[in-house]
């Protein structure tokens, strides 16, 4: 069921861009009115050769058909509207308001040259809706742009989750806006100069001989429309009544339940999914893509009941294969359970289509080895106190400034800033060997980023800042964790206490840097010539052995870093 769902929600989007690009075109004729009504009509005839043939006749009324069919059948299946977001709604509105506003324009144009073989050309077209009927022309100039900014929140909707979308939406957004007002504009243009024609009797004469309108058009045309806009009417009055009746059918049926993480519970009819539970009852659940199984982001992990679950389809697997997702977890938009369910949503509400996109599996919460640095300003408490707000803050945010560079040149993740310090952590990829070596080479580039910065600030600056700095590596538990807004990439374990009193331990030593021996050797660095001390560390039965130094860039080269000393020194 949901593999021809997914089939038919490609059909809709091959359909809608059918639709889309006569409209393009359509608009892109219209603008050649900027040149003369001549040009309008020589476009005209390009337009024509592609759109009225019979492949492009098949393709344009196939494309209307089907495109109108699948989101009438959307609509039919859809539980609720609660949940969808602006765009979704006004692209739904704009698609019910396109076929009663444009059915004139139809009928005037393409059926009267079928029936009745009228040259529906610019100047026939723009002498009814500009001269004859103004208020008409202001009605199909609405309406045009409104089909246009349905097809471009639909495009939107598509593209947004390719992932080189961002690096051009700008440039698709400036043609989006150049289409309509460029085609308005030549509308316009056109629709003066026929104006102008009009007031030569001559032309008048001349144009009626050549049109041949045969006196019963006009009453047919509008009879049709008449007959066309209740006819639609009827259908949408049917349409609800039909999916009334069909869902108080299903509510007759057996009900499940769906339970969610903070103990809500609520209940279904057979054939929802978890997508539309959480809509119908207000649960608020990501769905980049308006729940079409294209985007990922409305991925859970079902707690209890997997086992009674169809299985997914190959679409759904593609996607969850996509993402990296692991055992357990399902598209909510295509988990459609039978039997009681408990789930837990992966992703915030406000989830962005990046976040559709294949991730690091550590995001998702994992164990590592992995070097963690901290560091923090000394005597920056004392400094605040003498200076004004404005000041202070922007001293410290030039400070995460040189320090956030220094650590991702040296492949670290920053994991947070905290007050005036840094936490960052290496080697989540790389491994622990090559996270300590990055470590290392961190400590040094921040060292000589702190010089820079000192010398830089030295005229805000009382005296020149010093930096504490504690690196330590082990096994810790890795994974975005945080609520809402604040949810970011971090690391809890006792390798993270470990390097935090290593860096306050610089204050005991005087010194700049403390390194655990671990890293050290995980990292391959001979550290033979500088002493080795003991430190007791709380929360540890045996001091642990460091290597302190005064200062980070005394720090020998690693295997990988040896240039990268020497760009930290002259940076």
């Amino acid at each position: 069921m949901r593999a021809n769902q997914n089939l038919l929600n490609r059909m809709r989007l091959a359909s809608g861009l059918v639709l889309f690009a006569f409209l393009a075109m359509h608009l892109a004729n219209h603008a050649l009115g900027l040149i003369s009504l001549q040009a309008m009509e020589v476009g005209r005839t390009v337009f024509l050769t592609v759109w009225r043939n019979p492949i492009g006749t098949v393709a344009l009324l196939g494309g209307i058909v089907v495109h109108v069919a699948l989101v009438m059948h959307a609509l039919y299946r859809r539980r609720t509207l609660r949940g969808i977001g602006a765009g979704e709604v006004l692209q739904l509105l704009s698609g019910l308001a396109i076929p009663p506003l444009i059915v004139l324009h139809v009928i005037a144009n393409r059926l009267l040259h079928e029936r009745f073989g009228i040259d529906d050309s610019y100047t026939w077209v723009l002498m009814s809706i500009w001269v004859a009927d103004p208020l008409e022309g202001v009605k199909q100039s609405a309406v045009t742009l409104i089909a246009w900014a349905h097809g471009c929140i639909g495009i939107h909707y598509w593209l947004r989750l390719k992932p080189w979308y961002p690096r051009l939406v700008v440039h698709l957004y400036t043609l989006a806006l150049l289409f309509p007002v460029l085609g308005l504009l030549g509308f316009v243009a056109g629709g003066r100069e026929v104006e102008a024609l009009w007031q030569d009797p001559a032309f008048r004469d001349r144009f009626w001989a050549d049109l041949n309108l045969p006196e019963e058009a006009a009453a047919w045309a509008y009879q049709t429309r008449d007959t066309a806009l209740w006819a639609m009417a009827a259908f949408l009055g049917l349409f609800g009544a039909g999916r009334a009746m069909h869902y108080a059918i299903e509510r007759s049926r057996g009900l499940l339940n769906v339970t969610y993480p903070d103990g809500r519970r609520v209940t279904i009819q057979p054939g929802t999914t978890v997508l539309e539970a959480s809509r119908q009852n207000g649960i608020p659940h990501a769905s980049v893509c308006g729940g079409r199984g294209r985007c990922s982001t409305c991925r859970v992990r079902v707690a209890d009941g997997f086992a009674t679950l169809p299985d997914a389809s190959e679409e759904e697997q593609k996607v969850l294969r996509r993402v990296g997702a692991p055992d357990g977890v399902r598209l909510a938009c295509q988990l459609v359970p039978t039997a009681d369910l408990s789930v837990v949503p992966l992703l915030p509400p406000g989830a962005a289509p990046k976040d559709g996109f294949r991730r690091p599996s550590y995001l998702q919460g994992t164990e590592r080895e992995i070097a963690i640095l901290f560091a923090d300003l000394r005597s920056f408490t004392k400094f605040s106190e003498q200076k004004l707000p404005y000041d202070v803050v922007f001293v410290i945010n030039q400070y995460f400034r040189y320090m956030g560079n220094a650590i991702e040149q040296a492949n670290g993740k920053l994991d947070k800033f905290i007050g005036d310090g840094v936490m960052a952590l290496f080697g989540l990829e790389q491994g622990a060997e090559q996270g300590c070596r990055d470590a290392l080479e961190a400590a040094r580039r921040m060292s000589a980023a702190l010089e820079k910065m000192n010398e830089d600030l030295k005229s805000d600056l009382p005296e020149p800042m010093r930096i504490g700095i504690g690196i330590h590596i082990g096994h810790v538990i890795v994974g975005e964790m945080g609520y809402a807004a604040a949810v970011s990439i971090t690391a809890i374990g006792d390798a993270v206490n470990t390097a935090s009193r290593l860096e306050t331990a610089n204050k005991e030593f005087g010194s700049q840097l403390v390194v655990s021996k671990q890293v050290a050797d995980r990292a391959g660095t001979d550290l033979s010539g500088n002493p080795e001390r003991q430190l007791e560390v709380r929360g540890r039965t045996e001091p642990m052995t460091v290597y302190v130094f005064d200062d980070a860039m005394e720090l020998p080269d690693t295997p990988a870093h040896g240039r990268g000393r020497r760009r930290a020194k002259t940076g």
